[in-house]
Parts: structure tokens; C-alpha cells; sequence
């Protein structure tokens, strides 16, 4: 199973890089960041499945395929912020990892004009 395997390279990263924190700190910073980098390689990995899955929704559902396109572009912005901002908060930059917060939100917010713009014109239709 995969998330044993996930768990397994977790919980050696947090254990060697407790291990060498006493010793040297820097490189603990550095076994905690590579460990997140694998394990989000290894997301990356599972991003094909999920696309087929929306490819397999979009010929199901009638709805314009820009639409969903768009929602899989929010989740992908939110999952590699939130990888982003853990990392500099492990590495101790907090500031940093606000600023990418911020710029998450705003990138989402972008992103979903279209939408917001589809949805106020279908409202306006009505009335």
C-alpha cells in the first residue's frame, strides 16, 4: 500500500532528522525538506489518475469542460501552496510562507472570474 510506504519515509525523515537536529541543525532542515520533496513527487504521481477521472466526469456531466478545468486548476494551486508554506514554516521563513499564502488566494481568485462571471450573467438572466 502507498500511504505505508508514505508513513514508513515520513516517520525515518522526522527520525534522522531528530537524530542530527542536536548535532547539526542545518542539516536537519534539509532531510525535512527532501522527505517533503519525495513524498510530493510522489503526489505528482497520482495527478494522472485524478485528470482521467475529470476527463471521465466531463464526458458524463453537461457541463462545459472550462468550468472543471478551472476547479482542477484551484485544487492544484491550494495543494502546492500548502506544500509550499509548510516547508518554509518547517524551515522557520513564516513570512514567506504568508506571502505564498496571499498569493494563493489571490491566484484562486483570479482563476475564478470566469466562473464568477458565468454565474452573476445566469443570475442577471433570470431577473
Amino acid at each position: 500500500m502507498d500511504i505505508l510506504r508514505i508513513a514508513v519515509l515520513g516517520i525515518a525523515g522526522v527520525m534522522i532528522a531528530l537524530l542530527l537536529r542536536k548535532e547539526k541543525g542545518e542539516y536537519s532542515t534539509f532531510i525535512s525538506m527532501a522527505v517533503c520533496i519525495c513524498i510530493f513527487i510522489y503526489i505528482i504521481t497520482k495527478v494522472e489518475t485524478v485528470l482521467l477521472f475529470v476527463e471521465r466526469l466531463e464526458s458524463l456531466v453537461l457541463v462545459d469542460g472550462t468550468y472543471i478545468a478551472l476547479v482542477v486548476k484551484m485544487v492544484g494551486i491550494t495543494y502546492v501552496a500548502e506544500f509550499a508554506v509548510n516547508v518554509c514554516k518547517d524551515a522557520g521563513y513564516g513570512a514567506i510562507a504568508g506571502q505564498i499564502e496571499m498569493f494563493a488566494k489571490m491566484s484562486i481568485l483570479v482563476v475564478s472570474i470566469p466562473v464568477l462571471t458565468a454565474f452573476l450573467e445566469t443570475i442577471g438572466s433570470f431577473l
